[in-house]
């Protein structure tokens, strides 16, 4: 197993360094993904990857193109240096980056399986996340005919890179704030397990959150009906993986 980490950013500026701090220790590599940052943003990725060019590595997208088109760029330049998993998590510190070897082991005992984070929420979590949570995870559910999702929207989680790879090649995977519920489900028909790893949320601390209430929950209820058809022509597969 050869991990690295994935963090898309898109103007964290205050927080990313305070998440680098917290990474070092572990002496993961990392890639930083630059969607389309403010000059500002920018200018302090460059100096964090200047100053840390041991395990940190910067990829400046042009322009904004949306969580998942970073992820995805990010998957490429990993996969092109041979590493084998990569760990996703946000650049405005809400996880538990202290969770890392608990991802990395459950991804040591399964390496074919995503590991996804189930989050343990705080009081600043706003209801209206959590709420909706809740109707995401229920498509999930439906959309793969299991439970075995815990939570559908976590942005921690530890991708088998070979399965991302055989997944992107031939599918057009969702490129906003649809991203993560969309390769989700998609790896699930392929084949792919689930392992949940309860980690601790806040929200968010550097008080930047680029989740558009109603843009991106139009956006995510696309992605749940799309999702939708394609599993009724999966019907016979899923039940099947249920049985065996």
């Amino acid at each position: 197993m050869k991990p690295c980490i994935i963090i898309p950013v898109y103007n964290h500026e205050a927080a990313i360094p305070h998440v680098l701090a917290k990474l070092r220790d572990f002496k993961i590599p990392t890639f930083l993904v630059n969607d389309g940052s403010s000059a500002l943003c920018s200018r302090i990725l460059v100096d964090c990857a200047e100053h840390e060019p041991d395990w940190l590595t910067l990829i400046n997208r042009p322009q904004n193109g949306g969580k998942g088109a970073a992820v995805l760029d990010g998957f490429k330049a990993a996969q092109a240096l041979g590493f084998s998993h990569a760990i996703q998590i946000d650049a405005d510190g809400q996880h538990d980056v202290n969770d890392i070897p608990a991802f990395l082991e459950a991804g040591r005992q399964q390496p074919e399986a995503l590991i996804l984070g189930q989050p343990l929420f705080d009081v600043t979590a706003p209801k209206s996340r959590v709420y909706g949570r809740r109707i995401a995870n229920l498509w999930v559910w439906i959309n793969t005919l299991s439970s075995a999702v815990a939570d559908s929207m976590c942005g921690f989680r530890l991708y088998p890179l070979a399965a991302a790879a055989k997944l992107t090649d031939g599918t057009d995977i969702a490129r906003g704030m649809d991203f993560d519920i969309d390769i989700l489900v998609r790896l699930y028909w392929q084949g792919t397990d689930v392992v949940n790893i309860p980690t601790h949320v806040q929200y968010p601390y550097d008080g930047v959150s680029h989740f558009k209430l109603w843009q991106d929950n139009v956006r995510i209820s696309k992605a749940h009906a799309k999702l939708f058809f394609g599993m009724l022509i999966r019907i016979p597969q899923l039940l099947g993986r249920h049985r065996s």
